[in-house]
């Protein structure tokens, strides 16, 4: 019997002991009734067993996924089997399973060969050797497949990547999944970071970075749970679609409860807005379909959505607030009834002095009540009944008279306030292309959409900074972590703003600059984020290593990067070959035909995902309706859509960032379509494909793609 057949025989013999080990636990725990009483103590048993037996229910259809021989230093060596759930066995003594977050399970990850090893537990550095990692693919209780990536007793060097192509080769479905069995090390050492850290993320498309914060959230709960809780837990994704194409990996990891929002909801669920302002279809369209140009990074701050995100920006704020703190208090005293006077200066002392920690509505709201309770105080003082009424009567009237001199102290009045005030200022400050530090076309822009009550999305983070300036945040507002995915779209002031929010700066902010086509708002550099932390608050993380897409997808898309941007964030591709990229001629007049074709081709492969990117909304519609005419059952995602269901799907290049499909069809690919300020969103478009790219193009090619730069219809 040769090592495979010797191994893949152990494995089999230790699975079924493993297998019937959990069924016999199962088995127990099943056959206990389940609790439905209103015992405390019993409720708590009960809640401890039905999480046990959804755990077990979750282990029986793949225990493990590795195994590590491990050698302590004066112990014996020992198979650990790492596992999504730890597993005890039937006595609750040895582990049968290992969970993947326990301190030697990192020892799977970041283990790549050598004499030594060594890991950091509780009661601090573990060393060793290890004799052997093996990959081992269980699913629905079969083995399938048995992969030594290390063996000692083996003259050959390690072999970690075998194991990782045969993964990264499977077809997508319609959900992102967890990569718990192919964890590389450097996404491991971002996965174990200290929680009290703002990470930055910076990391190549396909390189795992979203995955990698998920897993980040289920390291976390596991290592910090007596500290932190599922539901104060919060990741922001960039639209609903990409939070239902995300949904499946937490619950996989065994982790339930963690909120997942767009900014925009979540700012309007913090505001009390009726809906969140957003970069919906018809602001993406204003910006991607060409309706808007781009200027040039010189004069990027003069675009609203980067001006407001700055944190500049936050000192214009400050300043107003400060202002209107000065003013809060009414130039006059306070008369509940003739003769009867409290004066300014005891009600500016109260609000200056007394009641100063608070946070200014707070102040302005215990000064009133002090008022009120003065008034009434003076009350029963009055000389009869008559009196009493008559003065009762005036007093209500008079209080709220008084509390109308206040200024309103709600977030959007406030930001109304600020920009009427700077616009009547801008009119007597002509000649100046500033007002209070706002260039004067923002200034009118904003003030006539205020004026016709519209909030726009870049407004967002401004309004939610006055409102935690404002505003004591209370306990249940507050977050345990925070994860931002495509970061580069964020602003600095949403950032700064987010903050005020999360415990200890426990940011994980990911993104890729390479990726940031949303140029009217995000970041050019991540200094800007990292300027907002103290420099023992953050750490910076760089992915380079790619591991969606093929060599020749990945090389391809670098060429787009390095031709049309000058950047230096290449993928490095691992090394899992494919099909050449495809160039091919569609000119005008056979574009839709030709877009068929190529999409019956690809159709009679074994992909189950495939992705058609137009430029436009608008293409995207027009191809949707064609190919449904022509019975080909494709869906079209728009840019308020909640769900993805996989198979052919037709959207705009703009709408794919984030997903990832086995196939991938961009139609157009000419010097009208992508112009000179386009190379990210081409880049974008291409690495969405995991296996095979195909590309259609008019007349001119834009300079920055690789290839013929003629209509030779050759593969590249």
């Amino acid at each position: 019997m040769d090592h495979f057949q010797s191994a893949y025989q152990e494995e089999k013999e230790r699975l079924d002991r493993t297998l019937r080990d959990i069924d016999n636990q199962l088995r127990a725990l099943r056959s206990i009734p389940v609790y439905t009483g209103h015992d405390f103590t019993e409720q708590v048993l009960e809640a401890g067993r039905e999480s046990h037996r959804q755990q077990l229910e979750r282990s029986i259809r793949e225990p493990y996924f590795g195994r590590l021989d491990f050698e302590e230093q004066g112990k014996e060596a020992q198979p650990l089997y790492i596992g999504k759930v730890g597993v005890g066995d039937q006595d609750g003594g040895k582990p049968v399973v290992i969970d993947w977050r326990a301190p030697v399970a990192s020892l799977f990850y970041s283990f790549t060969g050598g004499d030594s090893a060594a890991y950091e537990a509780p009661e601090g550095l573990i060393e060793g050797l290890v004799y052997l990692k093996r990959n081992i693919v269980i699913r629905k209780g079969i083995l399938e497949r048995v992969v030594d990536t290390y063996n000692k007793d083996s003259e050959g060097p390690a072999v970690s990547d075998e194991f990782l192509v045969y993964r990264l080769g499977e077809n997508k479905d319609n959900r992102l999944r967890d990569i718990v069995s192919t964890i590389q090390a450097e996404q491991d050492l971002i996965i174990r970071a200290a929680r009290n850290t703002a990470l930055i993320i910076q990391g190549v498309a396909g390189s795992g970075k979203t995955t990698v914060a998920l897993h980040r959230l289920a390291f976390l709960l596991y290592q910090y749970k007596e500290q932190i809780k599922a539901e104060r837990m919060v990741i922001f994704a960039p639209n609903h679609m990409f939070i239902d194409y995300i949904s499946e990996v937490l619950p996989e990891l065994g982790v339930g409860d963690i909120q997942q929002s767009t900014f925009g909801d979540w700012a309007a669920r913090v505001l009390g807005l009726d809906q969140a302002p957003t970069d919906g279809p018809e602001s993406l369209a204003r910006w991607f379909d060409g309706g808007d140009k781009r200027g040039d990074a010189s004069k990027d701050m003069e675009l609203p959505g980067r001006f407001k995100g700055a944190i500049a920006f936050k000192s214009v704020l400050d300043g107003y607030l400060e202002e209107v703190e000065s003013g809060c208090v009414p130039e006059l005293d306070f008369e509940p009834w003739d003769g009867t006077k409290l004066s300014r200066q005891t009600i500016v002392e109260w609000f200056e002095g007394e009641y100063r920690h608070y946070p200014v509505a707070r102040r302005k709201e215990r000064v009133l009540a002090r008022i009120h309770r003065w008034a009434e105080m003076e009350l029963k003082k009055s000389p009869s009944a008559a009196a009493l009424k008559e003065r009762k009567k005036k007093a209500q009237q008079r209080e709220k008279a008084y509390a109308k001199k206040w200024p309103e102290l709600e977030a959007v009045a406030l930001y109304k306030g600020l920009f009427h005030s700077v616009s009547a200022k801008a009119k007597t400050s002509s000649g100046h292309d500033l007002v209070f530090g706002i260039p004067k076309e923002i200034v009118k822009e904003t003030q006539t959409y205020l004026k016709k009550g519209i909030i726009q999305e870049e407004d967002l983070a401004a309004l939610l900074y006055l409102y935690s300036r404002i505003h004591e945040i209370e306990g249940n507002m507050t977050f345990d972590h925070v994860v931002i995915d495509e970061a580069q779209d964020f602003s600095p002031l949403q950032v700064a703003v987010l903050d005020r929010f999360v415990r200890g700066h426990s940011f994980s902010i990911l993104g890729d600059l390479s990726q940031g086509i949303h140029y009217y708002k995000g970041v050019r550099s991540w200094n800007e984020m990292q300027a907002l932390f103290a420099p023992e608050e953050t750490a910076y993380f760089a992915l380079t290593r790619s591991y969606r897409s093929t060599m020749e997808i990945i090389d391809f898309a670098n060429e787009i990067l390095k031709r049309g941007v000058g950047t230096e964030l290449l993928a490095v591709p691992v090394f899992r070959s494919g099909e050449p990229v495809r160039l091919k001629p569609a000119a005008e007049e056979v574009r839709l035909a030709a877009i068929s074709d190529v999409l019956k081709q690809v159709l009679s492969g074994s992909h189950r995902t495939i992705a058609l990117l137009t430029r436009t909304m608008e293409e995207a519609e027009q191809l949707h309706a064609y190919l449904n005419e022509a019975g080909m059952g494709a869906n079209l995602i728009g840019g308020d859509q909640r769900r993805y269901t996989g198979g052919i799907s037709v959207l705009p290049v703009y709408l794919s960032k984030g997903l990832e499909f086995d196939a991938v069809i961009v139609t157009d690919v000419d010097r009208e379509h992508y112009g000179p300020g386009d190379a990210r969103l081409l880049y974008v478009g291409c690495t969405r494909a995991l296996h095979e790219l195909w590309l259609l193009h008019g007349q001119d090619l834009p300079v920055y793609v690789p290839g013929p730069q003629e209509d030779t219809g050759t593969a590249v």
